[in-house]
């Protein structure tokens, strides 16, 4: 199916969308999912795909309620002007699928369609969970709450999730952990109120820039000085502004900032200090701050029987090489931590930087440059494939306990 995958995810890579519509993506999946024995439902506020399909195979361990296992594939594309010199670049201005959902739908098609072909060796059902919105829409929350973990009838026992990475990760390596493999995600939006006035009498004022420059530095100060250096907080002020000439002095500032927890001990206690601090450096200033933190995604975290479970797959499928377990967890986050929350499953990473590439060199998910090599998508296609079909043969077997 080489060819066809790479056919399928060129089509889409030409013809990224962004957020939870994406009309002409679903429809791209549903023509490709077309003449599969699959029960498909679409979303109703979001352009989503769920197919599920059922195994016809017999439980190895007799009468019982069949397994049900999830495939999450994300979709949409980012808001970013495609810089990279492909034949199938971005047609649409200021988008692109700069973060390789492309590759990860077409990697779960290939796998619908393996599956398919081998129903009579499922013991179980697989829901195919083709989702909008992970750039930070929460696509993966709004399936939930529909019912995607329901599509079966049945609830779900495991679920997987592939990533393609486009640096750091050599191509065809496979890369996951036990626990938290990636972190939680908030946003930090602050207003900062003064009066304004002349900039050559700041003293008849009270100036909201200075205000914002030390709320700046001390959220800085407050992570290297509040929090320990193994347990991390990452907090990126992304946006800042203030101001329409320089010497008017304005009434308002305002600034934004994304904060990264990798426990949920450093999350809550950064919740409470970080508008603690902003508050008081605001009254220090003479000024007022109203501050927003918002929870977004929670902690990816990944069950150790299932992250084993991808380990062991990986080896007898593609070789011992193949796989190699993250030392520490990625800085970035993820809604598919959602339904990591709800049913044990693992997160697996695939590198996919082109050949002759050197992946410490290789501009890195989310760049305008990065760059995704179709050679890696029948191994997904397959992963995904295997994944499913080994987990169904095992959970009729397995404690119930292990399940929840």
């Amino acid at each position: 199916m080489a060819g066809e995958l790479a056919e399928l995810r060129h089509a889409l890579h030409t013809d990224p969308e962004i957020g939870l519509e994406l009309p002409r993506t679903q429809e791209k999946v549903l023509a490709a999912l077309d003449g599969l024995p699959l029960e498909i439902s679409t979303g109703k506020r979001t352009t989503s795909v769920t197919a599920v399909l059922r195994g016809t195979a017999m439980a190895p361990g007799g009468p019982g309620e069949p397994p049900v296992v999830l495939l999450r594939g994300d979709m949409d594309a980012l808001p970013v002007q495609e810089a990279a010199d492909v034949p199938y670049a971005s047609r649409t201005a200021g988008a692109m699928h700069a973060c390789g959902h492309d590759l990860h739908t077409v990697m779960l098609v290939g796998a619908a369609r393996l599956l398919s072909r081998h129903r009579d060796r499922l013991y179980g059902d697989v829901v195919l969970m083709f989702q909008p919105g992970e750039e930070g829409w929460d696509g993966a929350g709004v399936m939930l709450d529909e019912g995607v973990l329901e599509a079966a009838g049945r609830p779900v026992h495991a679920a997987y999730a592939l990533h393609v990475f486009s640096g750091l990760v050599p191509r065809g390596r496979f890369v996951s952990r036990s626990g938290t493999i990636m972190s939680a995600s908030d946003a930090l939006h602050v207003t900062v109120r003064g009066a304004g006035g002349h900039g050559s009498t700041p003293h008849l004022a009270a100036d909201p820039v200075p205000a914002v420059s030390a709320m700046v530095t001390g959220l800085q100060t407050m992570v290297t000085r509040e929090f320990d250096v193994f347990d991390p907080v990452v907090l990126t002020v992304g946006s800042l502004h203030a101001g329409t000439r320089r010497n008017v002095i304005p009434e308002t500032a305002a600034f934004e900032a994304t904060v990264r927890t990798f426990s949920e001990a450093s999350r809550a206690r950064v919740m409470e200090a970080a508008p603690r601090v902003l508050r008081g450096i605001a009254a220090a200033h003479g000024v007022e701050a109203e501050v927003e933190y918002a929870a977004e995604y929670p902690l990816t975290t990944t069950d150790a029987d299932e992250t084993a479970h991808v380990a062991r797959t990986v080896g007898e499928v593609f070789g011992e090489d193949r796989y190699r377990p993250l030392e520490h967890p990625l800085g970035g986050s993820e809604d598919f931590s959602r339904v990591l929350g709800a049913v044990p499953g693992a997160f697996v990473g695939l590198g996919a930087v082109p050949a002759g590439v050197d992946p410490a060199r290789a501009p890195f998910n989310h760049s305008p440059y990065a760059r995704f090599d179709d050679a890696v998508l029948p191994d997904g296609a397959a992963l995904y494939a295997e994944l499913a079909l080994r987990r169904l043969g095992e959970l009729p077997r397995m404690a119930p306990s292990h399940h929840r």
